[in-house]
């Protein structure tokens, strides 16, 4: 009997689609996935997906809009090509930060995506670490949350001895204080004050870090001010040294440079998101592979398998 799972990748992340198919030991079936000279985004499904179990392995980080429209673009055709489940695989969920109407007159913009793969024909969703749990209402579909914790974890309790873990903002707390209970460490809150989107100004740390290596934790970091920021006022309140941990490396904008000047020991990314190339090159940032977790995730489901006994 063939095997009748295929997993397709757009341009986002190949590296990690490639990962996950040696784990599985499958092939990367074929797509050609291009722009036009306009910009338009060209997709061609290069083999026979008729009734088959289809994955596309796709996170929307930056360019966002581009990656977006790629992995739509690649449903539409898989499901006109008459695909029997398509499951949309996103490590990274773009636009999950406009997830509520915080002001007047704005959009919720992770709806308007979650509306938008459903109407091409996802039949299900994979992601991991979403910046708000509650997207996974937004979806009238299955979806499959996953989290980068058990990697983390383990890394945290190898590399470092006499830790406190810190959450970067009251939004944060409640990842933090599981994986201080798991850790068995203390747990510390960085209470800031946001002034506009991408600036913030850390005020003041609650609870207390000195002489402790302080792991400052979060589920992504873009322009890494709030990072940077919590890190200074922890070392003014005596941490020994700080160390950051986060699932989704976005680094947009000045987060390098202000990496690379902050007194932030190391920072531990996730491969949901590809490095940048300046990002690379940066001796402060170390990757975990979270590929084998999806490529179990993806088994799971393409046997009807049980995915939340991954986290148990």
């Amino acid at each position: 009997m063939p095997n009748r799972m295929k997993i397709f990748s757009g341009n986002a992340n190949r590296p990690m689609a490639e990962d996950i198919c040696r784990y599985l030991n499958i092939p990367l079936s074929k797509a050609e996935v291009k722009k036009f000279s306009d910009g338009e985004i060209s997709v061609e499904i290069g083999e026979n997906v008729r009734g088959t179990d289809v994955f596309v392995i796709q996170p929307t980080c930056p360019p966002v809009n581009d990656h977006l429209m790629e992995l739509l673009i690649m449903i539409d055709a898989l499901r006109r090509a008459s695909a029997r489940r398509i499951t949309a695989v996103i490590p990274y969920y773009g636009y999950a930060r406009q997830d509520r109407k915080v002001r007047p007159r704005v959009p919720i913009t992770s709806k308007a995506v979650a509306e938008m793969l459903m109407a091409v024909g996802t039949r299900r969703v994979l992601c991991m670490d979403l910046h708000a749990g509650q997207i996974q209402g937004f979806f009238n579909i299955p979806v499959d949350h996953l989290y980068a914790a058990p990697i983390l974890l383990k890394y945290i309790r190898d590399a470092f001895q006499d830790v406190v873990m810190v959450s970067p903002d009251a939004g944060g707390v409640e990842r933090t204080r599981a994986f201080a209970k798991r850790l068995n460490a203390e747990l510390a809150i960085i209470d800031k004050r946001r002034e506009r989107a991408n600036e913030c100004e850390a005020m003041h740390v609650i609870g207390d870090v000195a002489g402790k290596t302080a792991v400052l934790l979060d589920d992504m970091v873009d322009t890494a001010g709030t990072l940077c920021g919590a890190a200074a006022k922890l070392m003014e309140k005596g941490a020994m040294e700080v160390h950051a941990c986060c699932s989704h490396p976005v680094l947009s904008g000045p987060a390098i440079e202000r990496l690379e000047n902050s007194c932030i020991k190391s920072l531990v990314v996730t491969n949901s998101i590809p490095l940048r190339g300046d990002a690379q090159q940066c001796k402060k940032i170390k990757v975990l592979s979270v590929s084998e977790l999806l490529a179990e995730a993806i088994s799971r489901i393409h046997t009807e398998d049980s995915v939340s006994t991954l986290f148990v």
